[in-house]
């Protein structure tokens, strides 16, 4: 199990204790949506090889027929929830502030991180809530400002949703505003596959959740 009990603030403990515990509220209707077109393989991000270097149990479980979740009602409210959750109990701070590097993924082990230690720390938490790893995809985009970027790509039978710590929605991945460049295969977290364009769009009719 995670260790959430080294972040720095005991009410952060206490509200992370109640969350893998309590049942999901039913509610809440997804979209169905597309699901992003992946090519071939290609580079993996160093901070992804660097990760499980020190985090070995993250990443070598390896190959796994690819599997999709359910996204029902219970499945949604507790995506929302994780994504809620997450993105209120880690303190934004850029790799070189935290540190002293350009870039290293690590789980927010101490209750500070920046994009892609979100993605991680969500991805950890649902796969201990029982969801299968195949289907919780470590995503690099663009944003607008062409700037690199690091969400979790969940998915599911309904289509491709993102959580992102820059927002708490759910979104539907053709309604991020953001360039897909690569994420990790469904089938094997160290392989790394590209995501073919259509990749800037923003479909109105597919709202956030």
């Amino acid at each position: 199990m995670f260790r959430i009990l080294r972040f720095a603030m005991s009410a952060a403990v206490a509200a992370c204790g109640w969350l893998m515990i309590q049942p999901a509220p039913a509610t809440g209707h997804a979209p169905v949506v597309s699901a992003a077109a992946v090519g071939s393989a290609t580079s993996v991000p160093w901070g992804w090889v660097d990760f499980c270097q020190r985090y070995a149990g993250e990443c070598g479980s390896g190959p796994l027929p690819a599997e999709d979740i359910r996204l029902d009602q219970k499945a949604l409210a507790d995506l929302k929830r994780i994504d809620i959750w997450v993105n209120a109990h880690v303190a934004p701070v850029t790799d070189m502030e935290h540190w002293g590097v350009e870039d290293r993924w690590d789980l927010p082990i101490d209750g500070r991180g920046d994009c892609e230690d979100y993605a991680l720390f969500k991805r950890k938490i649902l796969i201990q809530m029982g969801y299968p790893r195949q289907a919780l995809l470590m995503t690099v985009v663009h944003d607008g400002a062409d700037e690199g970027h690091a969400i979790l790509t969940v998915k599911t039978d309904r289509g491709d949703f993102a959580l992102d710590n820059l927002n708490d929605s759910v979104r539907p991945w053709t309604d991020t505003g953001y360039a897909f460049v690569k994420r990790q295969s469904q089938e094997d977290p160290n392989v790394w596959v590209k995501i073919l364009p259509a990749t800037m769009a923003s479909a109105a009719g597919n709202p956030a959740m």
